[in-house]
């Protein structure tokens, strides 16, 4: 990986800042406070965002809601750009959007899915997408009090991160599961053996219930003839009932046919009594009308009458138009007069001439008119008073032509019931008639029932051989249902032995599958927690010493190069610092700042290759980034750093240092600067 471009907004001390990275060793010089970490700061969180234990406070700029730095580096000729924005919100800052752009193909995806590319790209191994970026930290970049704080740290707490590092924590991962399966294979084959204690038990009840079974079956079998005699027995009785049911439905046939000539007599009987009735009522219908009388003079006067009515009413209401007519046009009168005094009342000029009116000739013309109002209201008084005498004289006429229509439809009533007198006669005639068929027929019908009740009763016999048969069929049912109720018993017993026959077979199955499967796990528990148990062992051992080894060489040859020639160091078993001084091991609290940040140097720089050695693919070996590796060295110190820098097998080496002399030994120097709270950059090349 190549750092090429860093673009920084509203983070920290910054503002709106675009730093350069150059091939090459390159220096961030400048001041304490300056704000030459944020930098380191600002690659890390584009690359891997905000750590868990990273507050988002800690690099947004107080007072901003909003921030953001955008990361181009270069791997394997890939062009990569990585932006992060921070935002503001009620109660905190948060991560809110998160962008990876790959050879021009933009991707705006989940912080997981993100981290997810960016591990994928660095070729890190997967088993740290979950971790914080340790490879990174020991590879790449690690602020030089952290390291400090590894080499003081208890041997446990610095074996464990070594592990993690290293990506061979999986050796105690392994011892753990080992433990973790071992005690769960134990408890299995208490378990089992817990399961296996009624093996014997289950055994010898299978025994019994198939001796039980066989037993049921000679019983079923008995049960099964006595069943089929109860059923031949019950077939019998039926067919008995059946042929003395013929009989019996033979004698219903004819209590049938009897009650049918019964309903008939009865309606014919019926019949009868409505002809007499209608006879009677012809009778007194004809006794009524020979009552009436009907005179033919008063029936044409009738007519003379309604006409001479008629022509009243309408003369009546002729005279009653034209007073209405009259009366309208005098109130159209009376309305041209009361209009002419209105406009009379506000007359000032003739409309005609323009001349002024007099108000004499005003008052004379207003006398007039009221006289004529005068006058129409009279005329108006008199002709509503003929028009109320009119409508009396109208409704009397109408009335009385009323009465005279009601009087002759009353007539025409009774010339009709004359007319009809004939007719009844006649109908009377022809009923009676019916009414002797039908008393003959009635007769008839009344000597067949006589001859079917003598029928029924000598069929009568039958009903108690019926009911004697009935009940011997009910006691042969009976018997066929107790019969089938005691084989189905039987069989319901037999399917249920057999039933827990196959499930004692299969218990006894499962349970010799768990017997085999048991002696299984007691043989694969004792091979895990005795032989491979100490494989794993011998391996991390192996893998640690030859780590240590390695790591061990190459911390003494980097410390070395920084220390002078009286001092020698190494790594113990725990992989903690051992300074000697011709032959006697020094303290580490009695040594100077500037040999302990040589030792802390030199630990880091040889961590950094045994990594790089032992994961061989990733994909910054070819950068390191060195934040204050110089603090408390002496001048001659000093002047070996150039040395180190020159062994330094990378591509793209970043120092952070506020020490001038180092200026010289690189090749590109980024000058940091803070002015009124605000970082600022400048970049030259020597």
């Amino acid at each position: 990986m190549i750092l090429k471009k860093l673009v920084i907004n509203n983070l920290r001390s910054y503002e709106e800042q675009e730093i350069i990275f150059p091939n090459g060793s390159t220096l961030l010089s400048g001041d304490i406070g300056s704000g030459k970490t944020t930098i380191l700061l600002a690659v890390e969180f584009a690359l891997f965002g905000l750590q868990p234990s990273q507050k988002a406070n800690s690099l947004l700029r107080n007072g901003m809601d909003k921030g953001k730095v955008v990361l181009e580096f270069e791997i394997d000729g890939k062009q990569i750009v990585i932006e992060r924005r921070l935002k503001r919100g009620k109660r905190s800052i948060s991560q809110d959007y998160v962008s990876i752009t790959i050879d021009d193909e933009k991707f705006e995806e989940s912080v997981t899915e993100i981290k997810a590319k960016i591990l994928g790209l660095l070729n890190y191994p997967a088993e740290f997408a979950k971790k914080t970026n340790l490879l990174y930290k020991f590879t790449v970049y690690t602020p030089q009090e952290e390291m400090k704080q590894i080499i003081l740290e208890s041997k446990d707490v610095r074996l464990n991160t070594l592990r993690h590092v290293f990506g061979i924590d999986k050796y105690k991962r392994i011892q753990e599961n080992v433990g973790i399966l071992t005690s769960r294979l134990r408890e299995k084959i208490r378990i089992n053996q817990a399961l296996l204690q009624d093996l014997d038990k289950i055994k010898e009840d299978l025994v019994e219930k198939e001796k039980k079974l066989v037993e049921l079956n000679k019983d079923e079998k008995v049960a099964g003839e006595e069943y089929k005699k109860s059923m031949e027995t019950r077939s019998l009785r039926e067919q008995a009932i059946k042929e003395i049911e013929d009989k019996i439905n033979e004698k219903k046939g004819l209590e049938n046919e009897k009650e049918k000539i019964i309903l008939l007599v009865s309606e014919k009987r019926r019949q009868i009594d409505g002809f007499v009735s209608n006879i009677n009522n012809l009778e007194q219908q004809i006794r009524d009308i020979e009552k009436l009388k009907f005179s033919e003079e008063s029936y044409n006067s009738l007519d003379d009458r309604i006409k001479f009515q008629e022509n009243k009413e309408n003369e009546v209401q002729k005279e009653y138009v034209d007073i209405i007519s009259k009366i309208k046009t005098f109130e159209s009168k009376k309305m041209e007069a009361e209009s002419l005094i209105n406009k009379l009342s506000g007359l000032e000029k003739c409309p005609t001439c323009l001349q002024e009116v007099s108000q004499e000739y005003k008052n004379n013309m207003l006398e007039n008119a009221n006289k004529e109002i005068e006058l129409v209201n009279k005329q108006i008084t008199e002709l509503d008073e003929k028009k109320k005498e009119l409508i009396d004289s109208l409704e009397g006429a109408k009335r009385s032509r009323q009465e005279f229509e009601k009087q002759k439809s009353d007539m025409d009533l009774l010339k009709v019931k004359l007319e009809g007198l004939k007719e009844k006669e006649d109908v009377i005639k022809d009923i009676g008639k019916q009414r002797i068929g039908l008393e003959k027929d009635n007769e008839m019908l009344n000597q067949q029932v006589l001859t079917l009740e003598k029928s029924i009763k000598e069929y009568e016999k039958y009903d108690d051989i019926y009911e004697e048969r009935v009940e011997g069929l009910k006691e042969a049912r009976y018997n066929e249902s107790v019969a089938g109720i005691k084989k189905a018993e039987i069989a319901k017993e037999i399917q249920f032995s057999e039933q827990q026959i196959k499930e004692n077979k299969e218990k006894i199955e499962e349970k010799e599958r768990l017997r085999a499967e048991t002696e299984k796990i007691k043989e694969l528990e004792f091979w895990i927690s005795n032989k491979f148990l100490e494989i794993v062992l011998f391996t991390e051992k192996q893998v640690m010493i030859t780590l240590k080894e390695e790591f061990s060489n190459l911390f003494s040859k980097w410390f070395s190069i920084l220390v002078s020639e009286s001092l020698t160091a190494k790594l113990d078993d725990d992989f903690s610092p051992v300074v000697e001084q011709q032959d006697y091991e020094l303290d580490y609290s009695f040594l100077s700042g500037g040999e302990r940040t040589a030792i802390a140097l030199a630990y880091r720089l040889a961590l950094n290759q045994v990594i790089n050695s032992l994961l061989s693919n990733l994909k910054t070996s070819n950068i390191v980034i060195l934040d204050e590796p110089t603090d408390g060295f002496s001048a001659e110190q000093l002047d070996k750093m150039r040395d180190v820098l020159d062994q330094l097998d990378t591509d793209q080496l970043i120092l952070v240092s506020h020490e001038q002399r180092i200026e010289g030994f690189v090749d590109n120097i980024i000058r940091i600067s803070k002015k009124n709270g605000v970082s600022g950059v400048e970049q030259k090349p020597l």
